[in-house]
């Protein structure tokens, strides 16, 4: 029988997360799974679900609302013309196969690995947030044959160890090779929907011990549920706050954030 004071303090808890999530969203461009992912573990962790498969838990729920943000974000995107859809085509397969590669070797590690893989990559995100430069670019134009293949696998795998949408890989990889910022945001959206779909769904089959209430194969319905609608109701409100306040600021607040958040995860993964 399910306990309705955990049910309704999980749900004030989520509450927050996805307001903040969505907040984030929509003033730095950002997906929100590089907040929504410690967001669960902290929360799931506080209320007595620290199983030795709770990070797949984690990654496997922010992934499922990442799928209906990015569709969302991507039909906004395409109404402006922004999004480059000959990238998308030629890169959807290698994206879509790294993402099903990530979801059986996270389905095969222990949580305490992928809190590791979170800690360290958070880390190289935050300190690129913080002292990346536009003008950095290794070419011209996108990659094409093997190493387009290779790049896009290696964003859809590393993108669901981190329970993201693989803007924060797909962005700087398509700014260093000479696409628009906004129209590299635009597509990155994109990659979003080819990593988190298939590997939603096939985190739905992944079973879990000592799960939250609700949760199915590794996505916990109740978050899922709870994150979407807050989401939706405060990223609008941090698009606005962006045309109103200065990004570079906010920029380098939110890169601190995610390394100090990171930073935490890796030292729980270490037993400090």
């Amino acid at each position: 029988m399910l306990d309705p004071i955990l049910i309704a303090q999980m749900a004030v808890i989520l509450l927050v997360i996805g307001a903040v999530a969505g907040i984030i969203a929509g003033l730095l461009g950002v997906g929100g799974g590089i907040v929504l992912v410690p967001g669960f573990f902290y929360t799931f962790t506080a209320l007595g679900f620290d199983g030795p498969q709770l990070m797949q838990i984690c990654l496997a729920t922010s992934l499922a609302t990442i799928v209906v943000t990015s569709l969302r974000s991507v039909q906004s995107h395409h109404r402006r013309g922004a999004v480059e859809w000959p990238i998308l085509k030629t890169w959807a397969l290698g994206i879509a196969f790294g993402a099903l590669i990530g979801v059986a070797t996270a389905a095969a590690l222990r949580s305490v690995v992928l809190q590791g893989i979170f800690g360290v990559i958070g880390v190289l995100i935050g300190l690129y947030l913080a002292f990346g430069r536009p003008g950095w670019q290794l070419g011209t134009r996108m990659p094409e044959g093997r190493l387009r293949n290779l790049y896009g696998s290696l964003i859809g795998f590393l993108s669901v160890l981190m329970g993201i949408g693989g803007g924060s890989f797909a962005v700087p990889l398509m700014s260093l090779y000479g696409v628009a910022i906004h129209r590299a945001v635009a597509t990155a959206a994109g990659f979003g929907v080819l990593i988190a779909l298939p590997s939603a769904l096939a985190f739905l089959i992944v079973p879990v011990a000592h799960a939250p209430p609700l949760t199915v194969g590794a996505i916990n319905l109740p978050a899922f549920g709870i994150v979407i609608a807050m989401t939706l109701l405060t990223a609008p409100l941090g698009a606005r706050l962006a045309h109103a306040l200065d990004p570079k600021p906010l920029k380098r607040f939110f890169a601190l954030f995610i390394i100090v958040m990171a930073l935490n995860m890796l030292r729980k993964a270490l037993g400090f």
